[in-house]
């Protein structure tokens, strides 16, 4: 470890750092929630899916586990702001990647589910799913815990792209 890698105390008190990490996910949420709204009942169940499609229920759940996982995973690496200097880029770099993944993701149910653009939305899983990596991959270096909170994540949004894909196929 180098003294660019020692880290100084967090930019935020633990506190507004939690405001700072739940309240994206929460705009996420909100999006997600508002573009799906009466599109499940009236479009979603009407579309052709696949076997391995999971019923309705199952989607809500993995959400709020996977979304609660992604405010952890972003308050720690808030909480992992090291020294000015090269780190300190990288530090930034990785919040920049968390940022334009949480964008995607916000994107993405507007786009399937009432736009009801399956190619354009898989594009943007795709596009999130590449962004979830590369955040993994950018946060290992200050917080690997962090890291680790958005492998079920990267997990389930590669599923979302097998299954978008798929039913963009059959539709």
């Amino acid at each position: 470890m180098s003294a660019l890698d020692i880290p100084e105390r967090p930019a935020l008190p633990p506190i507004p750092r939690l405001a700072a990490a739940i309240l994206p996910v929460v705009l996420v949420t909100a999006v997600g929630t508002l573009s799906t709204g009466s599109n499940i009942e009236e479009w979603y169940t009407t579309i052709r899916k696949p076997a391995f499609n999971p019923p309705n229920w199952v989607f809500p759940l993995a959400w709020t586990i996977l979304y609660t996982l992604i405010a952890i995973s972003l308050w720690r690496l808030l909480g992992a702001r090291p020294v000015p200097g090269p780190a300190r880029k990288a530090w930034w770099l990785a919040l920049a990647a968390f940022a334009a993944q949480l964008a995607l993701n916000a994107a993405w149910t507007p786009v399937f589910f009432a736009a009801h653009q399956l190619g354009l939305a898989l594009i943007v899983a795709l596009a999130m799913l590449i962004m979830i990596l590369w955040t993994i991959r950018l946060s290992w270096r200050f917080d690997r815990p962090a890291a680790w909170l958005l492998v079920p994540y990267a997990a389930w949004v590669a599923f979302a792209c097998l299954l978008n894909g798929t039913i963009w196929q059959m539709n």
